[in-house]
């Protein structure tokens, strides 16, 4: 399934805005970008750090212009061949990570094998 396209700004808060002027610097607004799989419900969310001894990590969810942060915990599931853990959070409303799809990375991938096939992974079965 592919990744959700949603986008939205987070604009620094007015404490870090009043820090900065200070320092006569000036923050920019950050790009969220969905990491959810496309046609998901609710929120859309993007993972900004983990807090990995906890197993939480700290997540944007936006709907429409206003994006709130929030804790949660990992989702923890383990893919189908046993190595990996979803990256989601616990009750995330799409498959998990693994069934998600960037499809901006695919055509990146694509345009680099077929520039460079020798750096191509090659199929072990062949």
């Amino acid at each position: 399934m592919d990744q959700c396209t949603a986008v939205t700004l987070l604009p620094p808060p007015d404490f870090v805005l009043r820090l900065a002027a200070a320092g006569g610097s000036r923050p920019e607004a950050g790009h969220l970008l969905c990491e959810l799989a496309a046609d998901h419900d609710g929120d859309h969310a993007m993972a900004l750090w983990d807090n990995d001894p906890n197993r939480t990590a700290v997540w944007a969810r936006w709907r429409g212009e206003w994006a709130t942060l929030a804790e949660l915990g990992c989702c923890g599931v383990v893919d189908p061949r046993g190595e990996d853990a979803c990256g989601l959070f616990a009750g995330h409303p799409s498959v998990h990570d693994w069934g998600i799809v960037d499809p901006t990375l695919v055509a990146v991938d694509a345009l680099l094998v077929q520039e460079h096939p020798h750096l191509a992974p090659r199929d072990r079965k062949r």
